[in-house]
């Protein structure tokens, strides 16, 4: 009877382990405590800003010019190339000239025909002025007489004219250049029918120099023209100091900056078409004193830039939004948000959440050495192996 009875208990004890393990199961996770992070800090104070606007600017001839022919016509030869020196009165290209020369030849017959008839009428002048003489002719015929040669001489004119015009016409289908300087630019093929006026060939005249480069709105105030701009070559390391001769009335319809041209001297050796960095002097700021903060410090939020602020009361961090001025080299200048005695998070930001602990990171320095250690290394322990060797060597033997 014993025995049936403790059998009778068993099923009871296994459905209580089930209902026990079923709950254990059930149950939520413990929610593992949220780790202190290490994070480094910098106290918020005003520094002196050490980067001033510079711009990208090219280096330009003062006189630039794009030559084109002053008649129309087709190309038939293009005799330099970009990069090319030329001389002044050096041919550059050349059209097509037989149609030019047929005008011309047509122009010359017409000055043939008029003189002609101009003779003609001289002629007759001459004898009618004879027969007045005689009074075998009225006046008035004699006046008719001198009508017409005036006529025929303004004809001759007319043509000569003409004819002038028309040898000019076949001289400008040779293209020459201007001055010396350097062709920048070719703007037409052999074969081309280019119309009067559209540019062939673009040279640099030899002589000054200008850099230009284009300014915001909002610094155009600090450009003044006979202001000193600092130019220096982003290949070469020279330096040069630029007078600005030059800012535009209006802004650039596309690019809405102000193209700013500044004059180089003499004895500057950038080559034409170089990038060059401009520092205006007027557009400096050594001198003034803002809040800067790493870039490593920022963090987005939606549309706001925020900084993780530390309160040494709890050791947790919190959001602060800032507002951005500008650049001053690797570091962002501050304008509203932060006052100087705060400690901002610089490094970590992008793990960490509003009220977490933190601690503040302390590199680890070794341990200095003991003064027993240092002696051994000064000499001490030198010392004692050199005076222990000669025992061992002694008592190897023995062994």
């Amino acid at each position: 009877m014993p025995l049936q009875a403790s059998t009778t208990r068993w099923p009871g004890l296994s459905l209580t382990i089930a209902l026990g393990l079923l709950l254990v199961a059930c149950s939520k996770p413990a929610v593992p405590e949220e780790p202190v992070r290490a994070v480094k800090v910098m106290t918020v104070g005003a520094q002196p800003l050490v980067a001033g606007l510079d711009y990208a600017g090219e280096v330009r001839a003062r006189v630039e010019s794009r030559l084109g022919f002053r008649v129309g016509g087709k190309l038939i030869s293009r005799n330099v190339e970009p990069g090319q020196r030329v001389k002044a009165g050096q041919v550059l290209a050349q059209l097509d000239p037989q149609d030019l020369k047929l005008a011309a030849d047509a122009a010359r017959a017409q000055v043939s025909a008029a003189r002609t008839n101009r003779d003609l009428a001289a002629a007759d002048f001459k004898r009618y002025q004879s027969l007045k003489e005689q009074n075998f002719i009225s006046a008035a015929e004699l006046e008719r007489r001198d009508t017409s040669l005036k006529a025929a001489q303004a004809q001759l004119d007319t043509a000569q004219a003409q004819l002038s015009a028309q040898a000019n016409q076949a001289a400008y289908a040779t293209l020459v250049a201007d001055g010396p300087g350097v062709v920048t630019a070719v703007q037409a093929e052999v074969g081309q029918v280019v119309a009067a006026g559209t540019p062939v060939v673009q040279l640099a005249q030899d002589g000054a120099r200008d850099v230009v480069f284009a300014v915001p709105e909002d610094t155009l105030g600090g450009i003044q023209v006979g202001a000193s701009v600092a130019v220096r070559g982003w290949v070469a390391s020279s330096s040069h100091n630029a007078k600005i001769r030059e800012v535009a009335a209006s802004a650039d319809p596309v690019t809405r900056t102000f193209t700013v041209k500044a004059s180089l001297p003499a004895t500057s050796d950038l080559a034409l078409g170089s990038t060059v960095s401009v520092l205006p002097a007027g557009l400096q700021r050594s001198n003034q004193q803002a809040i800067k903060l790493p870039t490593t410090a920022l963090r987005q939020e939606g549309q706001a830039t925020v900084v993780w602020l530390l309160d040494t009361g709890t050791m947790t961090v919190r959001w602060q939004p800032i507002q951005i001025a500008t650049a001053d080299g690797n570091e962002v200048v501050v304008a509203s948000g932060l006052s100087p005695g705060m400690l901002v998070v610089t490094a970590g930001v992008h793990v960490l959440t509003p009220g977490q602990k933190v601690t503040i990171y302390k590199p680890n320095v070794p341990q200095a050495l003991t003064s027993q250690a240092q002696t051994a290394i000064n000499g001490v322990a030198p010392q004692a192996l050199i005076g222990a060797a000669p025992a061992a060597a002694v008592s190897a033997p023995a062994q």
